[in-house]
C-alpha cells in the first residue's frame, strides 16, 4: 500500500514527536514507572488522543490507516504511550458510537483533545480472556445505579478522569446482561487500590480498581441497558489493529538499534553486519516487520471502508505480536552481551513487547477467532 499525502504528513508528525519528545525520556519513564501528564496533553493538542473522532467532537477525524501509521511511529519512541492512546481510542469510539449528546459534550470532546484521560474497565481478576464472565454488578435504585465489584490490569486507572465500566445488570442473561457506564474518577466509593509492578511498559500503569457502593445517575449508562458487552466486542477489532501497530513500532525500534550496532561493532577485522549469520538475521527481521505492516494496514483499510475485518484484525494482531518478540530476541542476540544491559535500550523494548501477545486477546484467542472464520467460509 502506498501512503497518501495526508497519511504521510501524519506519519512524519508522529515520527518527529517520538524522536524529540518520547525516545530521549523513555528509559527514565521506565525506571520511574511514570508518564508525564503534560506530554499526554501535548499529544492531545496534536490530535493523537482522538485521531478517529470527527472534528465536531474534538478529534481530527483521521482514517484507521493513518491511526496505525501514527501508533507505529510513536511506539518507536516509547511503547507505553501507545498503550495509553489505544485505551483512550477504545473509550472514545464507544462514546462516539453509543453516547448521548450530553455524554459526548461532557467526555468525548475533552478526551479527544487530551484534556481528559480515560480507562477501559472490562477485565476482572477471574474474567480475563473470558470477559463475559464478569462479577461486577450494577443494581438499579430509583433514578440511580449502585455498582459493586473490582477490575484488574486496568490501564490509566491511577490517573484517569473517567472510567468506562462494564458491569452485570441482568445476571440471568450472561454476556447479554452486561451494561456500560461512565464513572467519573471522583465518584465516592471508587478507588484505585493498587498499581501493579510489571515486567515492562512500566510508564503505563496497570491497576486494580474497586467499586464500593458507587452510585451514579441513570444518565451514566452508555447506549442501551444489557448491550455493553456487544459494544466492547464491536470495538476490539480497532483495538487489535492498534496493538499490531504498536508491535510494529517496537519491532522497528529494536531492528534499527540492531542494524546500527551491527555496522559499528567489529569482530575478526570487519563490522559484524558483514558476517553472513548477522546479515541474514537482519534480513529476516526486516522481512517479518514488513509482512506484519502489510497485514495491519490491510485490516485498517478494511475498517476504513466499513467492511468486516474480524479475521484480518486477529491475523494482524497475532502475527505482529509474535513477530515483535522474535525481532527483539534477535536484536539482543545481535548486540551480544551489550543487549542484556540497560545502556543499549533493546532489553527495555524486549520487556515492553512481551505483553502484546496477552492483552487485547491472547494469541490463543486470536487463533480461535481466525479458525472460526476460516472454517465458516
Amino acid at each position: 500500500m502506498i501512503a497518501t499525502e495526508e497519511q504521510t504528513l501524519i506519519r512524519d508528525m508522529a515520527r518527529e514527536f517520538a524522536k524529540e519528545k518520547l525516545k530521549p525520556f523513555s528509559a527514565e519513564w521506565d525506571r520511574d514507572s511514570f508518564f508525564p501528564r503534560d506530554t499526554l496533553k501535548e499529544m492531545g493538542e496534536l490530535g493523537f488522543l482522538g485521531m478517529l473522532i470527527p472534528e465536531e467532537w474534538g478529534g481530527p477525524g483521521t482514517s484507521y490507516v493513518s491511526y496505525s501509521m501514527a501508533l507505529e511511529e510513536l511506539a518507536v519512541g516509547d511503547a507505553s504511550v501507545t498503550t495509553v492512546i489505544s485505551v483512550q481510542m477504545l473509550v472514545n469510539n464507544i462514546i462516539h458510537q453509543q453516547g448521548t449528546t450530553e455524554q459526548k459534550e461532557q467526555w468525548l470532546k475533552p478526551l479527544a483533545q487530551g484534556q481528559a484521560i480515560s480507562a477501559f474497565g472490562l477485565t476482572e481478576p477471574h474474567a480475563g480472556s473470558d470477559a463475559s464472565n464478569l462479577k461486577t454488578r450494577a443494581v438499579r435504585d430509583g433514578d440511580d445505579w449502585i455498582i459493586n465489584g473490582s477490575k484488574q490490569f486496568i490501564t490509566n486507572g491511577s490517573y484517569a478522569d473517567v472510567i468506562l465500566l462494564f458491569a452485570v445488570t441482568t445476571p440471568e442473561q450472561g454476556s447479554k446482561g452486561i451494561s456500560a457506564f461512565l464513572i467519573p474518577a471522583d465518584t465516592p466509593g471508587f478507588q484505585c487500590a493498587r498499581k501493579e509492578e510489571k515486567m515492562g511498559q512500566k510508564a503505563s500503569d496497570s491497576t486494580f480498581l474497586t467499586f464500593d457502593d458507587v452510585r451514579v445517575p441513570t444518565s451514566a449508562l452508555v447506549g442501551k441497558e444489557n448491550e455493553g458487552y456487544k459494544y466492547a466486542l464491536q470495538n476490539l477489532e480497532a483495538g487489535r489493529i492498534g496493538i499490531a501497530s504498536q508491535s510494529l513500532g517496537m519491532a522497528r525500534a529494536a531492528y534499527e538499534a540492531a542494524l546500527e550496532y551491527s555496522k559499528e561493532r567489529e569482530t575478526f577485522g570487519k563490522p559484524i553486519s558483514e558476517h553472513q549469520a548477522v546479515a541474514f538475521r537482519l534480513a529476516d527481521m526486516a522481512t517479518q516487520i514488513e509482512a506484519a505492516r502489510q497485514l495491519t494496514w490491510h485490516a485498517a483499510g478494511l475498517r476504513d471502508q466499513g467492511l468486516p475485518c474480524l479475521k484480518e484484525a486477529a491475523m494482524a494482531k497475532l502475527f505482529a505480536t509474535e513477530m515483535v518478540e522474535k525481532v527483539c530476541y534477535d536484536a539482543i542476540q545481535t548486540h551480544g552481551g551489550y543487549g542484556y544491559i540497560k545502556d543499549y535500550g533493546v532489553e527495555q523494548i524486549y520487556r515492553d513487547a512481551r505483553i502484546t501477545t496477552i492483552y487485547e486477546g491472547t494469541s490463543d484467542i486470536q487463533r480461535m477467532l481466525i479458525s472460526r472464520q476460516i472454517l465458516k467460509d
